[in-house]
């Protein structure tokens, strides 16, 4: 498996565009991405119960298994708008469904931004027209622009592997940086890949990785109204249909399960206002929930965020709050570790000159690693610091 650039277009027979239309102040802020074959279909969306209007459309066209197009705005949720945003959200995908010549129900659609205000249907119509008449191998960059919001950096990440002979490819984009803990989806996520591979198989695949990639990831505890992540399949690769239980697709999983990780991590790592990237592990648990639980109430407890802020090494914050998570715990076979540096020992603190506990907390990447020492299982959470940042972009984001 090799990296390499391209996106969401690296895959053959893909094409992608992002435009500016004037939904935001500044920059693009409407993406389309195509296929040249039909494809199949997967995708995970937020559970949420104020769901946008394109997580209801696309929830309906999921369930048809078929897909050809993705069209995507950002500056504006179309989220509780009512009838009008369901409307709005077809017409999308009709408009640019009779621009493509491909059947409607083949089209998704996804936004971004702020909610509870209609969307301004004149911008998004001159939008997706600029956009499909833009559309180029080369425009994954150009469309992972366009999906930001308050992302400081474009998110993308692609891998190509080899199946009897065939070059696969699986590429991807992302945005989030606030308002993100997903439960069953990301934030706003494409990903497409040459491979063939049925929509089922490809659902089964996606939704594992999910689990270990985007759901293991939080910046503030927040999960958003419009949490999407589809994934589309062309087969144009030319390689044999992957089958479940085989090594193509060990070796599709793999490849996916990396373009995931990847995203995901780099959404961490563009938390709003974060100065520090955090990876919370949890290990020795007595089950996978067990340390899930553990990791990822660490990883959303804004004390411990703002302890990594500040380089502060307040490992109790830490052992709180997994003590809270309803892991299975024995606080006197738990050790506690800030990078490489033990901190404590069997639950109670190592003796440690100060500077030496503080010292990973300089480090811009830190790993904190909870040995709870009754099982074998494992999990990590991805996410950030809290800063005075974080409030003040959140304190003026609708104005």
């Amino acid at each position: 498996m090799r990296k390499i650039n391209g996106g969401v277009t690296a895959a053959k027979g893909f094409r992608a565009a992002g435009v500016r239309c004037g939904i935001k102040q500044k920059g693009p802020d409407l993406a389309a991405i195509y296929s040249e074959i039909e494809c199949s279909v997967a995708g995970v969306f937020t559970t949420n119960a104020f769901k946008a209007a394109s997580v209801v459309v696309n929830c309906e066209r999921l369930a048809l298994g078929r897909a050809r197009a993705v069209v995507v705005n950002s500056g504006n949720a179309n989220a509780c708008t009512g009838e009008r945003g369901l409307l709005d959200a077809r017409h999308i995908c009709k408009l640019a469904a009779g621009l493509l010549g491909v059947p409607e129900e083949q089209v998704f659609n996804a936004s971004t931004g702020i909610i509870g205000v209609p969307l301004p249907m004149d911008k998004i119509e001159a939008g997706v027209k600029d956009a499909i008449a833009n559309l180029s191998e080369d425009g994954g960059e150009s469309a992972s622009l366009a999906i930001m919001t308050t992302d400081t950096v474009p998110k993308t990440s692609a891998y190509e592997f080899e199946i009897g002979g065939a070059t696969v490819r699986v590429g991807g984009m992302c945005k989030g940086a606030g308002m993100i803990c997903p439960n069953m989806a990301t934030m706003l996520c494409f990903i497409t890949t040459d491979a063939s591979i049925g929509s089922a198989l490809l659902g089964k695949s996606l939704a594992s990785n999910v689990e270990r990639s985007f759901n293991s990831l939080t910046v503030d505890g927040d999960m958003s109204t419009n949490d999407s992540l589809i994934l589309l399949a062309n087969g144009a690769s030319g390689c044999g249909e992957i089958t479940e239980g085989s090594a193509e697709y060990a070796a599709f999983d793999k490849a996916l399960g990396q373009v995931c990780l990847d995203l995901a991590t780099a959404c961490a790592r563009d938390g709003e206002g974060a100065t520090k990237y955090v990876e919370v592990r949890v290990i020795n648990a007595a089950s996978y929930a067990d340390a899930k639980s553990a990791a990822m109430t660490i990883a959303n407890s804004p004390l411990v965020k703002t302890a990594i802020f500040g380089e502060d090494p307040n490992w109790g914050r830490v052992l709180c709050a997994a003590g809270r998570s309803g892991a299975y715990i024995v606080p006197e076979k738990t050790s506690l570790y800030f990078g490489d540096v033990k901190i404590v020992g069997n639950g109670e603190p190592l003796r440690l000159d100060p500077e030496a506990a503080r010292k990973p907390m300089l480090e811009h990447d830190l790993v904190i690693t909870v040995d709870l020492c009754v099982g074998s299982e494992s999990a990590a959470a991805f996410t950030c610091d809290f800063s005075y940042e974080y409030v003040k972009i959140n304190a003026e984001y609708h104005t």
